[in-house]
């Protein structure tokens, strides 16, 4: 570090400007190297001059590294929000995707009573769904009962959800004129029952349970437009993506653009973190990815930045993209049950933290069983900078709710610091 950066880490630590920071036990500052777009948390004593420990971060110090954030570490930082910033958490945090869904009674109730847009567009039923696993369950994060494909809903006509089927695109996307169909999302406008939902939620929420929001990535939600619903093959989404590839690009672009603005608005209704789902991206070569995909995720991601909220990026199977989605820019990259989180980390890098990845289908298990599968991600998990326990895809709708409150019990007995042993 050099003279003038080890001036301006003292200047953090002023307490005539700095009193909030001063008044906490201990701070945490995050070290940016050059070339490197990740970053390096180092502890700092509260009313030192300087970094305390030099010794320990010999590595860290030499070159010339500059100070670029400081916050506070202190334990009122819930353990969900800690683990993805990769500052030490008070147990290992756990939720799951598709947590808030038919493996619960509760839900099942609820739904018997509305259909699924139904639910969706009532934020108090909304708001009461993503409720109920915080409630049974104890998971240390809520994440916003919606769809993906809500926000292209809103604004073109002939879309719908089929129980069982999923999103199905009445006129498929496959021209250049069919762009013409997406037009700007504007969220308080368009989706005023998503943002007041958020707020409903989090004026139930503990602070010590963030509430995450969501959005689908540009490639999951262009596949469903392209292809009209699912696919296996997505033949026709690569063909324009190869065919017409300047088409592709508008409509990924339009796409990124729509997803940053739901974003950002479930951020500034009281979202404490935000995933980007691209579910399908595993059917992509990593060629393909950085190629096609990958420009209009970094979009996503860069315009979140100054929100200063944890961004999680989560496809399946896309192990063979695990390097290149992490240069899209979220702070935590999911990863699913096929690849161990060990390895997932080496490939990721040390400047973001991993999510997952318990495969679904063991909480079918007998409890021996799910107790060791819990056992082995943990281990694998073990000594690397930031873990948010979770599945490797969602919950399936015949899980039993007491297998999943057992992997929350079990996640949360573990100390943190022994998780793996």
């Amino acid at each position: 570090m050099s003279d003038e950066t080890r001036a301006g880490a003292t200047d953090l630590l002023d307490g005539q400007h700095h009193t909030k920071v001063i008044a906490a036990l201990a701070i945490v500052t995050d070290l940016h190297h050059p070339g490197d777009p990740g970053f390096v948390p180092v502890a700092i004593g509260v009313g030192l001059s300087g970094i305390v420990d030099r010794s320990s971060h010999r590595s860290i110090l030499t070159g010339p590294d500059t100070v670029s954030c400081v916050n506070a570490a202190d334990e009122t930082l819930p353990p969900f929000l800690a683990a993805c910033r990769r500052l030490p958490a008070s147990r290992v945090p756990v939720w799951f995707m598709r947590q808030a869904g038919r493996s619960l009674p509760e839900y099942r109730a609820v739904r018997e009573q509305h259909t699924f847009s139904d639910m969706i567009r009532r934020p108090e039923v909304a708001a009461e769904v993503t409720l109920q696993p915080v409630r049974r369950l104890g998971v240390d994060a809520a994440i916003l009962f919606s769809d993906i494909i809500t926000p292209v809903q809103s604004i073109v006509a002939g879309i719908d959800v089929h129980p069982g089927k999923g999103p199905v695109i009445e006129v498929p996307f496959r021209t250049r004129a069919d762009l013409a169909r997406l037009r700007p999302i504007e969220p308080e406008i368009d989706l005023p029952y998503v943002l007041e939902a958020v707020r409903m939620v989090t004026a139930e929420l503990s602070p010590e349970v963030p509430l995450i929001g969501f959005a689908g990535a540009p490639f999951t939600v262009a596949s469903y437009l392209v292809e009209g619903g699912r696919s296996k093959e997505y033949v026709h989404t690569k063909a324009l993506m190869y065919g017409e590839p300047e088409v592709w690009e508008d409509l990924a672009n339009r796409l990124a653009d729509m997803a940053l603005a739901t974003l950002r608005a479930q951020v500034a209704a009281g979202a404490r973190a935000v995933q980007l789902f691209d579910s399908w991206v595993g059917a992509l070569s990593e060629a393909d990815y950085r190629r096609h995909v990958l420009p209009a995720s970094r979009r996503i991601f860069a315009g979140l930045a100054e929100l200063d909220v944890p961004r999680i990026h989560f496809g399946v199977g896309a192990g063979h993209l695990l390097g290149a989605m992490a240069e899209a820019g979220a702070d935590v990259v999911g990863v699913d049950w096929r690849t161990p989180l060990g390895r997932a980390s080496s490939i990721i890098g040390p400047d973001k933290a991993v999510q997952g990845n318990l495969d679904p289908t063991a909480l079918f298990a007998p409890p021996e069983v799910l107790d060791t599968k819990v056992g082995d991600v943990l281990r694998d998990a073990k000594g690397l900078p930031g873990h948010v326990f979770n599945l490797g895809w969602g919950v399936m709708p015949d899980t039993d709710p007491d297998a999943l409150r057992r992997v929350v019990d079990l996640v949360h007995a573990r100390d943190p610091e022994t998780a793996g042993t």
